[in-house]
This record gives C-alpha cells, structure tokens and sequence, in this order.
C-alpha cells in the first residue's frame, strides 16, 4: 500500500499504520473533533470528526484496493502532502492527500485532491454508492 520509506514522523507514522490496518477504531482515534474534510467532489468543507470519518472510511472501501499506494510525500512535520495513485474499473487516478495535525497529533484537516477529470468522475461515482451502502447498514 505504500512504497515509500518509512517516516520517522509520528504522525505520518500514525496515518501509515491506519492505512495498512485500517478500521473505524483507529482512524477515529486520529481524527479531532473540530476536523474538517475537504473533498474532491463536494463543494463545501465537512466539519467534525463523525462526517470526515464517514468519507474516509468510504474512501478507504472505494480507493482502498490493491492499486492503492503513496508514492511521494512532502513532511512538514505538523503537515504533510501524500502523492497517491489507485485505479477504478480501469482508471487510473493520481491524486494527494494534504493534511494538518494539532499539537496533540489529531488530525484537524484532510484535503483530497484528484486528477484527471475522467478519474474525478470515476471517484464521486464510487463514493456516492459507498455513503449511500454505508449510511443503508447504518
């Protein structure tokens, strides 16, 4: 899932080993519950921890596969920018995570950017049916 070193940050650490693992527990346990979540498709910012959950953790089913790595990031120690690649019914999508942790290491920002258009389609396509199947078993 990542092919990149591994980071010395703890926080980036903490995000590395969510994204091998996985799972609402530990993704929630890194979230602050003033965070806000800045989607690709979604014109307006999500604020709180339930809401950002919720996207990532569709975003983890629907992007999650075995395309799914980081080739690049930029430390910024209370910041980082992750480069990643993933594909979707044959399309290959780049895109970056951008994201900000507080002084008590949670994450209070998570921005998604996505290129190229085909693949933001192919994204907002993927994660409206995830948020519709998740919000259904509830």
């Amino acid at each position: 899932m990542n092919t990149l070193a591994a980071p010395t940050n703890p926080n980036l650490k903490a995000w590395h080993d969510y994204m091998r693992e996985g799972g609402a527990e530990a993704l929630n346990a890194q979230l602050a519950d003033d965070v806000t979540f800045y989607s690709p498709v979604v014109h307006t910012p999500q604020r709180g921890r339930e809401i950002t959950a919720a996207y990532l953790l569709a975003a983890e089913q629907t992007l999650g596969s075995e395309h799914f790595r980081y080739v690049r990031e930029i430390d910024g120690g209370d910041t980082a920018v992750l480069e990643f690649v993933t594909m979707i019914d044959g399309i290959e999508i780049n895109g970056i995570d951008m994201i900000t942790w507080n002084e008590d290491g949670k994450i209070t920002d998570f921005k998604v950017m996505v290129r190229p258009l085909k693949a933001i389609h192919a994204v907002h396509e993927a994660m409206g049916k995830m948020l519709m199947e998740m919000k259904k078993t509830g």
